[in-house]
């Protein structure tokens, strides 16, 4: 599948609906969407501070870089008005995911 905002390698392996969502975010936010993990092995999920079982393992879960206040405010607002209702908020990064086996209308810190 191509997507208008990610080449299919930083896409490799992750579910086709999560960067569909993705990009249509991409579009609305207006600034780049830089994953700094994607699909991760358990044992790489645990090193980064994850769960062997966590949404990233399934190719669910992306973490977007994020350095500053503005594009903060803009990453979430897009992930939201596409769908997005599992989402970590982090120093450096936000998570999303759309795992179907996770528990949904949750963001945490």
């Amino acid at each position: 599948m191509d997507y208008k905002y990610f080449t299919a390698k930083e896409v490799i392996g992750l579910n086709e609906n999560l960067v569909k969502m993705l990009d249509q975010a991409r579009a609305l936010a207006g600034i780049p969407f830089i994953i700094t993990s994607g699909l991760r092995t358990p044992a790489e999920s645990v090193k980064a501070g994850g769960t062997d079982t966590d949404a990233h393992t399934g190719g669910f879960a992306v973490d977007l870089r994020c350095r500053d206040s503005r594009s903060r405010f803009l990453i979430l607002k897009a992930l939201f008005a596409v769908g997005f209702t599992r989402i970590g908020d982090e120093i450096d990064h936000i998570h999303c995911d759309i795992d179907p086996d996770k528990d949904v209308q949750v963001v945490w810190r």
